[in-house]
């Protein structure tokens, strides 16, 4: 059988870059995308320059901006920035149909087997940085490799603007000098318990019994220890399904009026909604997450009897996990999501052998209102409940793959 290759693209510091690309004068400065800092945003990007400062994404930008005083701040452009993902995409696809998304900036490629039409992997890898980098003006960094685990090692290693290739012989005396927070799987907890262990290095794992590990991290140990030798099976699946789709808001002053936070609600739902039904799924699964003013977190869940995609059931859900569920702590809250999870496609539910005449008036309704969003903008129908609901905080929306 064949060796695969397996080709991991990561864009460097894209959302960032784009900008740079949009506003040349800002190359060289330390860039960073996010929410202001009044309003408790966070950062979604940093340039190379910025990060020298140790700034770096999910930071919040009042932190990002102490650290580096002259940061340049910029609220994220998300149409532009899938502009320029669609663009790098489209080249990806010319070479392979196996590409495996797995953010709006980063992919993984299967080639086996395309050496005839385009070269062998190695060849495909600067081809596609090249390209990328002559029909986008974006920098891309690239790995090559025998599985996803080493062609992504191999880009992240070479950052920013790199390409290395890790051959299967190479990689085990390669892993066995990297921390041992290199292997995917191993968070800060694990890294812990490996330290404990005297695990601190990837190659150390050898040195440690494999019936300890495994007492110590269950069955994540027998992954760890075929990662550590360079081994990983799993495939490239292309357009993999989400799992999720959510949105959040961060308010600028926390909320505790409880009819305010039902309005935030409420907004949220017809986003989540608008973009389940524009991707072309139900859900099963309401999620409704709050954070307090100390950051304490709670995330709570309802199941409905069916898939929806109705932006009333789903109102209708999130709005009972507040009441029931939130509500009753009477605390102020500084952030509010909504998201779906159990996402399927229409056409795999069993459908009713009688349907409702009020459902399907229903689903009319919520793709007329689509459509008039499309057309007019997301703000062309508001709630009455909307209409006062006061400032919106920085929002970011979510749909995990």
């Amino acid at each position: 059988m064949a060796e695969r290759a397996i080709i991991h693209v990561d864009m460097d510091a894209f959302y960032a870059s784009v900008e740079v690309l949009d506003d040349p004068k800002l190359a060289g400065l330390p860039v960073v995308v996010g929410g202001r800092a009044e309003d408790r945003g966070v950062i979604a990007a940093a340039s190379y320059e910025a990060r020298k400062f140790g700034v770096h994404s999910a930071m919040s930008t009042a932190r990002a901006l102490r650290l580096c005083p002259k940061a340049v701040l910029l609220p994220p452009r998300f149409d532009r920035y899938g502009e320029m993902s669609g663009q790098v995409f489209a080249i990806l696809r010319e070479y392979t149909p196996l590409v495996e998304p797995l953010s709006i900036d980063e992919a993984f490629l299967d080639v086996t087997g395309c050496e005839r039409l385009h070269g062998p992997a190695e060849e495909i890898g600067r081809k596609l940085k090249r390209r990328i980098r002559e029909e986008t003006r974006l920098t891309a960094s690239v790995g090559v490799a025998p599985n996803k685990f080493l062609a992504k090692l191999a880009s992240d290693l070479r950052k920013p603007d790199g390409f290395l290739v890790i051959a299967a012989d190479e990689a085990p005396a390669l892993l066995a000098a990297l921390p041992v927070s290199r292997l995917w799987g191993v968070g800060r907890a694990t890294e812990e318990i490996l330290g404990t262990l005297g695990v601190r290095k990837i190659g150390d794992l050898f040195g440690v019994s494999r019936e300890l590990l495994e007492r110590r991290l269950g069955t994540h140990a027998a992954d760890l220890l075929s990662l550590a030798r360079g081994i990983d099976d799993r495939p490239v699946v292309p357009d993999a399904e989400p799992k999720s789709i959510g949105a959040e808001t961060t308010f600028p002053s926390d909320i505790g009026d409880a009819e305010e936070l039902l309005g935030h609600i409420d907004r949220l739902v017809e986003r989540v909604a608008r973009e389940l039904r524009e991707a072309g799924y139900e859900a099963r699964t309401v999620h409704l997450k709050a954070r307090y003013p100390d950051f304490s977190t709670v995330t709570r869940a309802r199941t409905l009897p069916a898939a929806t995609d109705r932006t009333a059931e789903i109102r209708a859900a999130a709005r009972e996990l507040f009441r029931e569920r939130l509500d009753r702590r009477g605390r102020p809250l500084r952030l509010i999501g909504v998201s779906l999870s159990g996402l399927v496609r229409p056409e795999a539910v069993q459908g009713e052998l009688f349907a409702d005449p009020a459902n399907d008036r229903a689903r009319r309704f919520d793709r007329a209102k689509d459509e008039l969003r499309a057309a007019f903008g997301p703000d062309a129908l508001r709630r009455g409940s909307q209409v006062d609901g006061g400032p919106e905080g920085s929002d970011g929306s979510d749909r995990s793959d």
